[in-house]
């Protein structure tokens, strides 16, 4: 059921906290192939949980998963952050929206591989060799990530609140993807009936939504406020939410997943380009890893919450929770506009 589920994916998110702890030194060992090496340990590791025949084998799959999970995320944030800093181009909203669409591809592959009657161990294995091919892409002649080490003169090694405050901002939106990401499917089958093919359209549409917003805000984020672009993705998406969790049919579930995609897409890049922005030059890279961190606990931990309040409430009201957490964007807004590094 949901909640087992929850407590069985608890491993993902502590294997993933201790490898955000540990990504500044590592990237800093690896040097101009840390994001590489990163991305190349998680396409691999992910043939793991396909492999997994029992129960207690999964938990320590998903370990390695949330591990270089982590890392590869912490790194790949700085160096966009970085990027957009020296060449003085948003990209994190591009960033992003890559994300989005592979998660839109998986989701509608995994779906045609489970209506095929695939094996686990086939959809895993088949899409870590994806993984690997894409792997390469993340190569750079100089990829190195600058400042993830404290300036050993001193100047500029605290972060202050500014990484909290973004991170908040980030787990909330990572918090409300992961909602509609992990249990739209679930929602679409068990609360309104659908098929597995109508159920892993949920997942897809609202990857595909953000994908598409996300290439929107990456013009919009060098023409609008980002402060006014987080609240009005915190409101737009909290309404998506609502009309989700008030679904009577699949349609009218796509509906508010399209609208959720719309609103929470910009939420976390503009955040993490916001950090990026205004900490020190010195303390950039870590100010935007500290801030991954803390977002992501939104994202790891969200599968257990959320999946405690499916399964005591009902899938509708983990939507209702996600909506209301979004409010917390507005509150938040004016704490980080008046922080700096």
């Amino acid at each position: 059921d949901e909640t087992r589920l929850g407590l069985v994916m608890l491993f993902t998110p502590i294997a993933a906290v201790c490898a955000m702890l540990l990504a500044p030194r590592i990237g800093a060992a690896l040097g101009g192939i840390a994001l590489p090496v990163a991305t190349l340990a998680m396409a691999c590791v992910f043939l793991l949980p396909g492999q997994a025949v029992v129960l207690w084998m999964f938990p320590l799959a998903m370990l390695a998963c949330g591990a270089a999970t982590g890392l590869t995320d912490v790194l790949m944030n700085a160096r966009v952050a970085e990027l957009e800093n020296t060449r003085g181009v948003p990209l994190m909203n591009l960033s992003h929206a890559a994300y989005s669409f592979g998660y839109a591809g998986g989701a509608l592959t995994t779906g045609a591989m489970r209506s095929a009657a695939w094996s686990p161990a086939w959809v895993m294995g088949s899409m870590a060799c994806v993984c690997v091919l894409f792997a390469v892409l993340t190569w750079e002649k100089d990829g190195a990530i600058h400042g993830l080490r404290k300036p050993k003169d001193g100047t500029s090694g605290h972060l202050g609140l500014l990484p909290l405050i973004g991170g908040g901002i980030v787990l909330i939106a990572f918090l409300t993807e992961n909602a509609a990401e992990n249990w739209s499917a679930l929602h679409i089958e068990k609360t309104l009936g659908g098929s597995p093919n109508q159920g892993a359209m949920g997942p897809a549409t609202l990857a595909l939504t953000m994908g598409f917003a996300r290439l929107a805000g990456q013009g919009f984020a060098a023409r609008i406020n980002p402060y006014r672009l987080l609240a009005a993705g915190a409101v737009i998406a909290c309404l998506g939410a609502l009309i989700a969790a008030g679904a009577v049919a699949p349609p009218m579930a796509y509906a508010g997943f399209i609208v959720m995609g719309i609103g929470s897409s910009v939420i976390a890049p503009t955040a993490f380009s916001l950090v990026g922005r205004l900490a020190a030059p010195q303390a950039r890279a870590r100010a935007v890893a500290r801030a991954t961190l803390w977002g992501y606990f939104g994202y790891f931990f969200g599968p257990p919450t959320l999946g405690f309040i499916a399964g005591t409430f009902g899938l509708r009201m983990a939507f209702v929770f996600a909506a209301f957490m979004l409010l917390g964007v507005l509150a938040l807004l004016p704490m980080m506009a008046r922080t700096r590094s």
